[in-house]
């Protein structure tokens, strides 16, 4: 016989018998799984997908809440039940449009944008505090009405003016091998932005501020300040920010109803109590969409600062969880683009992106939860609110953007893209002998 024929063994029964793997040749049962799980985490689009992914999750939950916490309140001042929703619906329409951009245009070009952007937020936060231009919200001056029912935080872009510029102006003196003289850490940086917390404490935002101050300590942070600087700005930021609080009865009272169990002898603690009864009613599983009983007029801003609180007691504790794992997911994304990047201007931008997200999430999450006074900001990517929603959008975007620049994704997605992969396998065709099939 001219072939080589080659018997399978068989076992009784006349199955053909697998051809098992020696003991010695790999992990198997659990450290398998595990090896398998650590590889595909450590694939070079694994950021890219889980901002995208988790992004879009959070956005796409947050209009199922926000639509279904604001029913009641819309009913009450007399407008059809989905007015919240819509606008909120417009918001992330566009939110996605701007996200879509960011996603695409070059570092340069993002740099390029900080020094306008951060004039036109500070232009637009002078203006707020004047009469007849800004108005009040909640007891804050820190809108502008733009006509019909629409209103601008220019506090809320703020933030992002202060990452892209902190960014693009800390990479430039890496550049230059200044960030080693304390000087060249604090100067502008820290001027500008104390300008900005100036602005915004002259309207009475607190949450905001803090949420500002998280971002400030971040990039410094990020550009290696050492333990005695950046322990001296935290200090005198905490300094200013008990005085403030101290010389407002208002902020004294948030500050008392952490942890409160009861509502207090005036009512004063009475958001933070029904928080705290929302969650602890909606069990392991929630008692289903559209089905609170908080949002019935007992727990105010449901769908804003609380959203997080009717979300627990709809869906329950695994509806929380999995908004808690969606944040930190994207928060750990947001750390790995900047942790590989070798570009300093992405490594700032991501990290105050990442800050600045995570920060408010655990600022609102933990004033929900009891644990920190409510400061009025709202949860990222979830809460209603267009000023809120647009730049963290478009921060997503630039956190996407990031991902994809990194050389070991933009190869991965090049080799994805249908022509490129359709002439990849004509190439391995070709490559292959003639008599082979």
């Amino acid at each position: 016989m001219g072939a080589d024929v080659r018997r399978t063994p068989r076992v009784r029964g006349g199955g053909a018998r697998t051809p098992r793997t020696p003991r010695g040749d790999g992990p198997r049962g659990p450290r398998r799984l595990y090896e398998q799980a650590r590889r595909a985490w450590d694939r070079p689009l694994t950021a890219y997908y889980l901002i995208l992914g988790s992004s879009l999750l959070i956005t796409v939950l947050g209009l199922v809440m926000v639509y279904s916490a604001s029913m009641i309140q819309a009913l009450e001042y007399s407008l059809p039940a989905s007015y919240f929703f819509q606008k909120q619906f417009v918001a992330a329409v566009i939110g996605t449009v701007l996200l879509l951009v960011a996603s695409r245009m070059p570092v340069k070009l993002h740099r390029a944008l900080s020094y306008p952007l951060l004039v036109i937020t500070v232009f637009l936060m002078v203006l707020v505090q004047v009469p007849g231009i800004g108005h009040a919200v909640n007891g804050n001056q820190n809108w502008i009405y733009l006509g019909g029912p629409f209103q601008l935080q220019p506090s809320e872009f703020g933030k992002l003016a202060l990452i892209l510029w902190g960014a693009d102006l800390l990479a430039r003196k890496q550049d230059r091998r200044l960030l080693t003289q304390w000087k060249h850490l604090l100067v502008p940086l820290v001027p500008v932005a104390f300008l900005l917390l100036g602005l915004i404490m002259l309207g009475g935002d607190m949450g905001t501020a803090i949420i500002l101050t998280a971002i400030l300590f971040g990039l410094l942070w990020l550009a290696g300040a050492p333990t005695r600087l950046f322990a001296g700005v935290l200090g005198i930021a905490g300094f200013v920010g008990l005085l403030l609080i101290r010389t407002n009865e208002n902020r004294m009272s948030r500050l008392s109803c952490i942890g409160a169990i009861d509502l207090g002898p005036e009512g004063e603690c009475w958001q933070a109590v029904h928080g705290i009864y929302a969650l602890a009613s909606g069990g392991w599983f929630g008692s289903g969409l559209g089905a609170s009983v908080e949002k019935w007029g007992q727990l105010p801003e449901p769908h804003t600062d609380f959203i997080f609180a009717i979300a627990g007691e709809e869906l329950g504790l695994a509806g929380t969880l999995s908004v808690l794992a969606l944040f930190a997911a994207l928060g750990y994304a947001g750390i790995r683009v900047a942790g590989r990047t070798e570009d300093p201007f992405v490594r700032y931008a991501a990290g105050g992106v990442t800050t600045w997200i995570t920060a408010q999430a655990v600022v609102n999450i933990g004033a929900v939860l009891g644990l920190l006074p409510i400061a009025g900001v709202p949860l990222p990517l979830f809460s209603y609110g267009g000023s809120a929603l647009l730049p963290t959008m478009f921060a997503v975007g630039l956190l996407i953007a990031f991902a994809r620049e990194d050389p070991a994704a933009k190869a991965a997605l090049a080799v994805r893209r249908p022509g490129v992969r359709w002439k990849t396998m004509r190439r391995r065709v070709k490559k292959r002998p003639s008599g082979e099939r």
